[in-house]
């Protein structure tokens, strides 16, 4: 891990979480030392989705703990872009990260993402050993990164990592979507605007407790919508440089 702080960059790290009881500890205090090894000022936003179990406990034992930590509680289930969009809208830092409360990304990988900022407008992550995840996942994943390449006329690895922006850039771009596929939508926009980006690839975990929520119908019936919608903008709209 570096151990160089730089004191002109800050961060915002958006973490959501929905039933993540057994993840979410592990998976901020993770960020926390990659943090507090890189950054003079960051901060931490966790959302508790709603969750049912002992989420928002945990959640909330965290914030006490660290006052750079600040706990989100929605009132019904919203899901991942929901949290990003409110996230983003919250955040006081100069760069904005998600990195989701399921303990799913490694520790190396995320600081090595972070150690890449002030390289691009966007640091986009994509999966090396996607081979941790059901072959089900990987083929929907897979097709899902084809659709949107086609779409946008790009050649990206991956579109659902944990990506970091530069928060002026986030801030200013038109959030249309809540559904799973909302950062597609958002990097195929500043892309084709004129943003540049560096990829890296990223190490996953096996997922130790839970079930992934991405693919429920409600996020497939989403992703399909937003797909049409990135068309429309996109092939026949056409998109303004920013």
């Amino acid at each position: 891990m570096s151990n160089h702080v730089v004191s002109s960059k800050t961060i915002s790290v958006i973490v959501p979480a929905f039933n993540e009881e057994g993840n979410l500890r592990v998976t901020v205090e993770g960020i926390e030392d990659i943090l507090n090894a890189r950054f003079n000022e960051y901060e931490i936003l966790i959302f508790n989705d709603c969750s049912t179990d002992q989420t928002g406990k945990i959640a909330n034992d965290l914030a006490k703990k660290n006052h750079k930590i600040r706990l989100i509680q929605n009132p019904q289930n919203m899901g991942f872009g929901y949290n990003y969009v409110k996230g983003v809208d919250l955040a006081t830092k100069n760069y904005i990260m998600l990195i989701p409360g399921d303990n799913e990304i490694s520790e190396q990988s995320i600081g090595k993402i972070c150690d890449l900022i002030g390289e691009a407008d966007i640091i986009i992550p994509y999966t090396v050993n996607t081979q941790v995840r059901p072959f089900s996942r990987r083929v929907i994943s897979r097709v899902f990164t084809q659709l949107v390449n086609l779409i946008a006329g790009l050649n990206l690895h991956y579109y659902n990592g944990p990506c970091i922006h530069r928060s002026d850039i986030i801030k200013s771009v038109q959030m249309a979507t809540w559904g799973y596929a909302y950062m597609a939508s958002i990097l195929a926009k500043l892309i084709k605007g004129g943003c540049n980006y560096v990829e890296i690839g990223m190490y996953l975990k096996p997922r130790r407790h839970g079930k992934s929520k991405a693919f429920r119908l409600k996020n497939i019936m989403r992703v399909m919508k937003t797909l049409g919608e990135l068309f429309w903008d996109i092939r026949i709209k056409g998109i303004r440089k920013v």
